[in-house]
C-alpha cells in the first residue's frame, strides 16, 4: 500500500504539491488524474524517492522507498519510457537492471515475452518506436515481479491492440492483490480501467473516491425529450407541464428538451396526459470526461486562446459573405458536429443533380464508372467499385496499309477488311490433277 501524509513540495517560490494526503490500496487499479502542471509527476517522483518532499512523507508498505530492502524487487515503476541508453539492446538493458537487483537472467526473457518484444530483443532501443519504448518500460517495471507498480501514461504511443493489452494487464495485476497506481490523461481509457480515482489540481487533493461515485458527484443525469418539429406548440405545452411537475427544462440547440429532476417513466406519463406525441425520450448519463472537466475547470493553468490571425487573413472578394459562426463553438463542452448526411447515406448524390442514363453504372464516392474524368483520370483507381460487365459489339480492326507497288507496275487494290472476297468466274485449276480431271 502507498500512503502519503501532508505531502508538500516547493521549487523556490512555486509550490508543486501542497498538503497532499491519500492512500493507494492493493487489489484495485487506482487512477491518478489532474491537469497539466497539477503535480502528478512530482508526486510519483517523491513516492519513488527521486525527489525529497519539503514537508510530509510518503511510504510504501510503511517504509520510505529508500529504506526498502532491494526496492526493485518490491516496487516497479514506469515514469519515462525514453530513460534508456539508445545504443543498448532491449535484452541487455533489462539484463543490466536484473543483475543490479539479483534477478535471474531467465526472468529477462520472460518479461520480453510478456510485453511482446521477444523478436526485437537483440535490437538497439534507439530504433524503437514510441509504443515499443513503452513496452520496454513496462517490461522493466515487471522485471522484479513487484507487489507495487506505478505507471505514468503507460498507453502513450500504443496502438489499439496495445492499449487493450495494457488495460487487461493492469486489471490482472490488481486481481492478484497488487497495488497498481496509474496516471493518465485518457479519460475514456481510465473509465474502463480504474476502480478508484485520486484527482488533484494545482497540487491539492480534489477527489479521492470510487469512480462511480465520482461521476455521480460531479455530473447531473438528464433526459432528452423531442416532440414533432412540425408543431412547436406541442413542445411549449410539454415544457410547461414538466415544469409544473417539478422538472427543470432547458431547450437544446437542435430543438430538443433537456429535462432533469424527473425519471423517464414520469416524463412519459406527463406527455401522455397532456396528449403530446414524443419522437424521442432517452436517458443521458455523464461520462468520466464530463465529470472530470466539471471538477477541474477551475484548476487548469494552461488555457488556449482563439487564433485571431492578425495580418494573415486575405480580404474577401466583393460580394462574398464571411462564414457564419457555429453556434456554441468555443464554449466549454462543445464538440464539432459530424458531417451532414443526405438521405441517410454518407456519399449519396445531392438532390437536383443530373441522373445517370439508364444502363450506365452510377458514379460512386471515389470516381466510379460513369463519373466525369478528373485529375489523374488516366491512372486506374484501385478503390473504385467495379462496373457490371456489359457486352459490346466487336469493332472492325483497322485496315492494314497496302504495300506500295514497284514503279512501272500497277498496284492491286486491297479488299476492305470484312468485305466478301470477289467471286471468280471459274475455280482455280489444281496442277496435281490430271488434265482430263481438271
Amino acid at each position: 500500500m502507498i500512503e502519503a501524509v501532508g505531502l508538500t513540495k516547493r521549487y523556490g517560490d512555486k509550490t508543486a504539491v501542497y498538503n497532499l494526503s491519500f492512500q493507494v490500496r492493493p487489489g484495485a487499479v487506482t487512477g491518478f488524474l489532474g491537469p497539466n502542471g497539477s503535480g502528478k509527476s512530482t508526486t510519483m517522483r517523491m513516492i519513488l524517492g527521486l525527489d525529497n518532499p519539503t514537508s510530509g512523507q510518503v511510504t510504501i508498505g510503511g517504509y520510505p522507498y529508500r529504506r526498502l530492502p532491494n526496492a526493485p524487487r518490491q516496487v516497479g515503476a514506469l515514469l519515462d519510457a525514453k530513460a534508456v541508453h539508445g545504443g543498448r539492446a532491449a535484452r541487455n538493458h533489462l539484463l543490466c537492471l536484473a543483475q543490479l537487483s539479483g534477478i535471474p537472467a531467465r526472468r529477462v526473457d520472460e518479461v520480453l515475452g510478456v510485453v511482446g518484444l521477444q523478436d526485437v530483443a537483440r535490437k538497439r532501443s534507439k530504433g524503437f518506436s514510441l509504443g515499443m519504448g513503452q513496452r520496454l518500460g513496462i517490461a522493466a517495471a515487471l522485471l522484479g515481479d513487484p507487489q507495487v507498480l506505478l505507471f505514468d501514461e503507460p498507453v502513450n504511443g500504443l496502438d489499439p491492440e496495445g492499449i487493450l493489452w495494457v488495460r487487461n494487464l493492469m486489471k490482472a495485476l490488481a486481481a492478484e492483490g497488487r497495488t497498481v497506481f496509474v496516471s493518465s490523461h485518457l479519460m475514456s481509457e481510465m473509465a474502463v480501467t480504474a476502480d478508484h480515482l485520486i484527482v488533484i489540481g494545482r497540487g491539492q487533493l480534489l477527489a479521492d473516491m470510487n469512480i462511480k461515485d465520482f461521476i455521480s458527484a460531479n455530473s447531473a443525469d438528464f433526459a432528452r425529450v423531442r416532440t414533432p418539429e412540425t408543431d412547436p406548440q406541442l413542445r411549449e405545452k410539454l415544457s410547461s407541464a414538466l415544469t409544473e411537475a417539478g422538472a427543470h427544462v432547458m431547450p437544446e440547440q437542435d430543438g430538443a428538451l433537456r429535462v432533469t429532476g424527473l425519471p423517464l417513466p414520469r416524463i412519459s406519463d406527463i406527455a401522455h396526459d397532456t396528449d403530446v406525441r414524443l419522437w424521442e425520450l432517452s436517458p443521458h448519463q455523464a461520462s468520466l470526461e464530463e465529470a472530470y472537466m466539471r471538477m477541474t475547470q477551475g484548476a487548469v493553468d494552461y488555457r488556449s486562446t482563439i487564433d485571431q490571425k492578425s495580418g494573415l487573413q486575405q480580404p474577401l472578394p466583393p460580394g462574398v459573405q464571411p462564414p457564419m459562426p457555429v453556434p456554441g463553438q468555443g464554449q466549454p463542452g462543445w464538440y464539432a458536429p459530424p458531417p451532414p448526411q443526405q438521405g441517410g447515406q454518407p456519399f449519396s448524390m445531392p438532390q437536383g443533380q443530373q441522373q445517370m442514363p439508364q444502363g450506365q453504372p452510377p458514379a460512386g464516392p471515389y470516381g466510379a464508372p460513369g463519373a466525369a474524368p478528373g485529375p489523374g483520370a488516366g491512372a486506374p483507381n484501385p478503390y473504385a467499385p467495379q462496373a457490371p460487365y456489359a457486352p459490346q459489339a466487336p469493332q472492325a480492326p483497322q485496315a492494314p496499309q497496302a504495300p506500295q507497288a514497284p514503279q512501272g507496275q500497277p498496284s492491286a487494290a486491297a479488299p476492305a477488311p470484312g468485305a466478301p472476297a470477289p467471286a471468280s468466274s471459274a475455280p482455280a485449276a489444281d496442277p496435281n490433277k490430271p488434265e482430263d480431271a481438271r
